[in-house]
């Protein structure tokens, strides 16, 4: 009996013991900081996170974000991420001095707690085209409603005010801290997370299933969220920058492997810069003009290599590259598209590169073969025997069989006209005053005396 009651006790010891430590291990907090444009990447990054605190059942998921926005659909992906989230989530506009503009003022009044830190910004989400530039007047007034409409839904989903969310978005109002906190857009100013966890706890919030959740978050553990190697090689290759240079190298390297065959190295490291730059591309909303452009400038690259068109196909091939570079991320923010310096600074050296590279491959396409049978046609040499029809020559500093369909004395003259096998096939030069017997010297060497 004493036994049993023994064993119960050591069982309910280690049970309570167990589920201290796990609650111990447990994240109360997760911190995701997000410090880039939205993309397909980090709205990846998002998701997954918000999967982890659902797992882990944290408290909440907090994501300081410093953003200038980014592309719609990604926008559309965190922004339902976060509404079905089962975790509250929130949105932490920090350090100070930075911003959530564009898709993060959108992704900001999404959160189930909206807090900024002091000296920063958000809003300014007027839809524009991917060039940057104004929509025409329907088309505008379609997208505009569009987006104020959604925003409405957040804010009053979220009991803001959905009159300030819709300014951000109808007149591009910007917002200080201060001021999204009087037009009631957040609820938090926070010096940071630790002043944010302060004053989180006891805030009552309701998720996407109803149920309300009071947050205990007075003495949480903070433990940040790190992005795993795959979720950080995506974040660089959706930067157009890193994808747009990836391309230019892998080109240049495998066209250096197509001119070199067998050098492998170049072969292998442009086909992975290429399908990476590929797959970058993939995740960013290309303009099909840019590409044709660029298509069109390689083209001209290759025409100035082979009809020296004297720089004008040249030139016009690196105005149409730095033309279709700027308009081939067909975004409406400028970080998410390609500089004029970068252009500049991958075009010029690119077309210089692939001018020369070609001018070189066409040269020895075109030059001489010396070396081999070809390279032994047309090569001057003199008959050391009489070739009737064969007979010994000297060519090149060496004897040779040969014959010849013409009678040939010895001493005289001869040209290669063929060669089978061992044999050459030669022909007599009968005027000697055109050729002098040193004039029969082949690679330096001098054909000896008879």
């Amino acid at each position: 009996m004493k036994a049993l009651q023994r064993t119960i006790f050591i069982v309910v010891i280690l049970l309570i013991t167990g589920a201290a430590a796990s609650r111990d291990a447990r994240a109360d907090v997760l911190l995701l900081k997000l410090d880039d444009e939205i993309t397909p990447a980090s709205a990846e990054v998002i998701k997954s996170a918000i999967t982890r605190a659902e797992r882990e059942q944290a408290q909440a998921l907090i994501i300081e974000l410093d953003t200038p926005g980014g592309l719609g659909t990604s926008m559309d992906d965190i922004v339902s991420a976060i509404l079905a989230s089962r975790v509250p989530v929130v949105v932490y506009v920090a350090p100070s001095g930075r911003r959530a503009a564009s898709a993060g003022f959108v992704i900001l009044l999404s959160a189930h707690v909206a807090a900024m830190a002091p000296a920063t910004r958000t809003g300014s989400a007027h839809p524009v085209m991917g060039d940057g530039r104004e929509m025409d007047k329907t088309m505008n007034e379609k997208v505009l409603n569009d987006a104020a409409a959604g925003v409405r839904t957040l804010a009053e989903k979220r009991g803001r005010d959905p009159k300030a969310a819709e300014a951000g978005v109808r007149e591009s109002k910007d917002f200080t801290e201060r001021e999204a906190i009087e037009s009631r857009l957040i609820e938090i100013i926070a010096r940071d997370e630790w002043d944010l966890l302060a004053q989180l706890n006891g805030r009552t919030v309701t998720l996407s299933d109803e149920s309300k959740v009071t947050l205990e978050t007075s003495n949480a553990k903070l433990t940040e969220v790190t992005p795993s190697l795959r979720q950080r090689l995506l974040m660089a290759l959706a930067d157009p920058r890193i994808a747009f240079v990836l391309f230019a190298i892998g080109a240049l390297c495998i066209y250096f492997e197509f001119q070199h065959p067998g050098a492998v190295v170049p072969g292998v490291v442009g086909a992975l810069a290429v399908v990476l730059a590929l797959y970058g591309f993939h995740m960013l909303p290309i303009n099909l003009t840019g590409v044709l452009l660029i298509g069109v400038a390689i083209a001209l690259f290759v025409l100035e290599a082979k009809v020296q068109g004297f720089g004008i196909l040249g030139l016009g091939g690196i105005v149409a590259a730095v033309i279709g570079s700027l308009i081939l991320i067909d975004v409406p923010n400028p970080e998410l598209r390609l500089p004029l310096t970068l252009v500049l600074a991958v075009v010029v050296p690119f077309a210089v590169i692939l001018t020369v590279m070609l001018r070189l491959a066409l040269r020895a396409r075109g030059a001489k073969v010396t070396t081999g049978m070809a390279g032994m046609i047309g090569l001057i040499g003199r008959a050391e025997t009489p070739v009737s029809p064969e007979g010994t020559v000297f060519v090149r500093g060496e004897l040779w069989s040969a014959r010849s369909q013409m009678q040939i004395a010895r001493g005289e003259t001869v040209r290669v006209t063929g060669m089978d096998r061992l044999t050459l096939e030669v022909e007599a030069i009968r005027d000697d005053a055109v050729v002098p017997k040193e004039a029969s010297a082949v690679d330096g060497q001098s054909v000896p005396d008879s």
